[in-house]
C-alpha cells in the first residue's frame, strides 16, 4: 500500500529529475533534439513530450481542475515541438503535481478512479493506488529512454538515483 508521503517522494523526484533534464535541454540545438534517435518516439523531443502528455492526461484524471492534454496519444509526441514550450508546460506540470501530492490524505488513496480511455469510450475502473503507482512508473520508463538517448548523443545525463534525491528537493 503506497501512502501520502511515498507520493509526495515521487513528486519531488519527478521535479528534481526533470529539473536536470531542463539543464542539459535548454544548453542543446532544437535539431539534435529532434533528430529520429530510434526511440519508441522517435526523438529526444518526441519522448519529452509523450512523457509530459502522460502527466497532463492522469494529472486531469487525478485532479480535475488540472487540465488534460488536448491531442490524443497518437500526437502525444508532437504536442510540446520545442524545448521552450516543453519546459514551460513541464515546470507549470510538475508544480500542479507537487500540489495535488500535497493534499493527499490516507483516505484519498482507499478510493478507485474511474475514467474513460484515451481515444475511445470504454470506461475503466482501478484502485488509485494501482494508477498513482503506474503514473510514477511510467515517468521513471521514458526519463530511462531519454537518459539512454543523452548518454548516446554525448551528452551529460542526470543523476537519478532516488537516493540521492536532495531534501529540498
Amino acid at each position: 500500500m503506497i501512502t501520502p508521503a511515498y507520493v509526495r517522494t515521487m513528486a519531488r523526484y519527478n521535479a528534481w529529475q526533470n529539473n536536470q533534464l531542463m539543464d542539459t535541454v535548454k544548453l542543446m540545438d532544437q535539431a539534435d533534439l529532434d533528430k529520429d534517435r530510434g526511440a519508441f518516439f522517435g526523438s529526444l523531443q518526441g519522448t519529452l513530450s509523450h512523457l509530459l502528455w502522460g502527466d497532463l492526461l492522469w494529472m486531469a484524471r487525478f485532479d480535475p481542475r488540472s487540465p488534460a492534454p488536448s491531442e490524443p496519444l497518437d500526437r502525444s509526441m508532437g504536442n510540446f515541438p520545442t524545448k521552450t514550450e516543453w519546459a514551460t508546460e513541464r515546470f507549470l506540470c510538475d508544480g500542479r503535481m507537487r500540489i495535488w501530492a500535497d493534499g493527499l490524505r490516507q483516505i484519498d488513496l482507499a478510493d478507485d478512479l474511474t475514467w474513460v480511455l484515451s481515444g475511445t469510450t470504454t470506461q475503466q475502473t482501478r484502485p488509485l493506488t494501482y494508477c498513482i503507482t503506474h503514473f510514477f512508473n511510467h515517468q521513471t520508463h521514458h526519463r530511462g529512454q531519454i537518459h539512454a538517448m543523452l548518454s548516446a548523443a554525448g551528452q551529460p545525463t542526470p543523476v537519478s538515483d532516488l537516493s540521492y534525491l536532495p531534501e529540498d528537493a
